[in-house]
């Protein structure tokens, strides 16, 4: 049994580089979202500017395309799904009493795989062309024909490498889940967030695949000659969006849901009471879970599917919108009589309520099939979506940042700073896209670079890029936070908020290498919570002091994402070889890690003591 120093401990930017510890990998995670989310923001700031009045020439057509589909994946893909991963990486073993993820190698592989991907994608900028065929990659605009150079090939191949990083982290987070929570937690005892991560990883291990095989299919097309899409060869157009929407619908709740966990936590916390309902939010997180993978077709009703198919799919959309409310009115009864703490955290949760409920009804509008024919690819639809996921997800991430960012960092954030950050996103999101309802009622088409004076299109479309430069105003707010906070020393108290309910608060912020001393003993839902009320400092030990095993850090993780980056150019352009190389290291990599066992480590009790830790 090898103490802790006689394996090789790394330090500085190598640490980071070969960590796999889940708090680290969840900064990471954090870092790189947040580098993709400003960019997108940036290429949104740029489409608006591109429409603040008729006939603007501020970018060309093509660029304006690109603009338009890297800002979409880019979002999606590169920056949402990150800083959801950040804060389940961040959170999830702290709440189940985990002393990391269930497979750490897997949990680095699944980061450094989605950050080559991401890069790969934002490689194409600088080599004569984004993708620009929309962020859902429609055929047979995307086929070789239409988008005859290498924009859809990055497209394409960086998002299967950047998918191929969440589909394991999701498998990797269903494992922890189910085979890591501490003695007594049992799965009704779970916080919600810990529940909503459970029911998105279950989300993208369905879900992820189809995207997967579609990519795969839309490569073979532009790459290899194939013909899935080719319509002059035999394929179908409508096939592709069919495999899209059946992966992007359940995207909506992979994104979504974790959202709705942060809310949970948040609201119960500030409003310190038990979550109001909790059995019944659990079910309607599974119900949501359930019925995401049976309204893809509500994306298609103009594609004439015949009114069987609409009409189905209209009636399971509606459905939706029940287990949905549930939780609305479980946030609200939870805030109801509560004694309420109005922190930054809490603004953006409340925020979310009323925001989320308007992009809900305008889903349910456009869930109505003749209705569609109208709001279809009008700017109606492009407000719709951008309620639910930047009112919904977006401000859900904020929250869960500023509530858990003692906790990952040792510092408090600012509040004065934040209340800035929460009311200039929060006005300038509104003012941005509640006009664009009536933009599209008026008929301003989705996807256009410029449009005609004197359609009543002009001031609306002014207004609505003040509200996007305000929701940039928002985000440098909470970057000069973030800078003023690293300042400060880390003097954050493990119970950060003094009200905390969960598990995460009963250990140091930040937490140790090893998260728990002593696995601790659950005995009722919001565990913390019911000890503090029985008058413990702590949790009850379900263990005695021991050694702790932890996992050896690994530079395999970095160097596979380094080799399918590799391939991936390679087989783009045509250069088999240099493709070979890069599969070469890849798979090397995996064979070294299959042929060296890695035992990992024992963190022994009385280097513990040693370090003036208390048992």
């Amino acid at each position: 049994m090898a103490h802790a120093h006689a394996v090789k401990r790394y330090s500085g930017l190598m640490d980071w580089l070969t960590t796999v510890d889940h708090k680290k990998i969840g900064i990471l995670y954090l870092i790189s979202g947040g580098f993709f989310f400003l960019v997108g923001g940036l290429e949104a700031i740029m489409i608006r500017i591109q429409l603040w009045q008729p006939q603007n020439d501020f970018v060309s057509a093509d660029t304006y395309n690109q603009l338009l589909t890297m800002h979409g994946t880019t979002m999606i893909f590169l920056a949402a799904m990150p800083m959801i991963f950040a804060m389940m990486n961040a959170v999830i073993p702290l709440q189940i009493g985990a002393r990391d993820v269930a497979f750490p190698f897997v949990n680095a592989l699944g980061f450094w795989t989605f950050f080559a991907g991401g890069v790969l994608l934002n490689v194409s900028w600088f080599t004569g062309g984004a993708p620009d065929a929309g962020w859902t990659s429609y055929v047979p605009l995307a086929t070789s024909t239409y988008s005859a150079d290498h924009g859809v090939d990055y497209y394409v191949i960086g998002l299967q490498i950047a998918g191929i990083g969440t589909l394991i982290g999701g498998i990797n987070f269903l494992a922890t889940i189910i085979n890591m929570r501490a003695p007594g937690m049992s799965f009704m005892r779970m916080p919600m967030f810990t529940w909503t991560a459970f029911i998105t990883s279950a989300l993208i291990l369905f879900a992820f695949p189809a995207l997967t095989v579609g990519l795969v299919a839309l490569m073979f097309d532009r790459l290899f000659s194939g013909n899935f899409f080719e319509v002059n060869n035999g394929g179908n157009a409508v096939l592709w969006e069919h495999i899209f929407w059946i992966f992007g619908h359940p995207e909506v709740y992979i994104l979504i849901l974790p959202a709705f966990g942060v809310i949970s936590e948040v609201i119960s916390t500030f409003s310190r009471k038990r979550l109001f309902g909790y059995s019944s939010m659990v079910f309607a997180t599974v119900l949501i879970g359930f019925l995401g993978f049976m309204v893809w077709a509500h994306h298609m009703f103009t594609t004439g599917l015949g009114p069987v198919a609409n009409a189905l799919f209209s009636i399971a959309t509606m459905l939706i919108a029940v287990p949905t409310g549930i939780k609305i009115f479980n946030w609200l009864f939870t805030m109801w009589g509560g004694s309420i703490k109005f922190t930054t955290a809490n603004l953006f949760a409340i925020g979310f309520v009323p925001t989320f409920v308007m992009g809900g009804v305008t889903g349910v509008m456009l869930a109505a099939a003749p209705a569609d024919y109208q709001y279809h690819d009008t700017y109606f639809v492009v407000a719709h979506f951008h309620y639910v996921i930047v009112g919904g997800l977006i401000f859900g991430i904020f929250s869960g940042l500023h509530y858990w960012w003692p906790k990952m960092f040792g510092r408090m954030l600012n509040e004065n700073l934040g209340r800035l950050t929460f009311w200039t996103f929060f006005i300038g999101f509104h003012l941005t896209f509640f006009l664009q309802h009536f933009l599209g009622l008026m008929g301003m088409p989705r996807r256009v670079w410029t449009y005609l004076d004197g359609m009543g299109f002009n001031n609306l479309n002014m207004i609505s890029t003040v509200g996007a430069m305000l929701m940039g105003l928002g985000t440098i707010f909470f970057l000069v936070n973030i800078v003023v906070t690293a300042m400060k020393p880390r003097n954050a108290l493990g119970d950060a908020w003094e009200d905390g309910r969960t598990l995460e608060w009963s250990i140091p912020s930040p937490p140790p290498e090893y998260n728990f001393l002593q696995t601790p003993l659950v005995r009722s839902y919001d565990p913390f919570w019911k000890e503090k009320m029985d008058g413990n400092t702590g949790m009850t030990p379900a263990e005695p002091v021991g050694p702790i095993h932890m996992p050896s850090p690994s530079i395999l993780p970095l160097i596979m994402s380094i080799g399918l980056f590799i391939a991936g150019l390679g087989f783009m352009y045509h250069q088999t070889i240099v493709g070979i190389v890069g599969l070469v290291i890849t798979f090397g990599c995996m064979f070294l890690r299959s042929v060296f066992d890695d035992h990992g480590f024992h963190i022994e009790p009385e280097e513990l003591h040693d370090k003036g830790v208390k048992a």
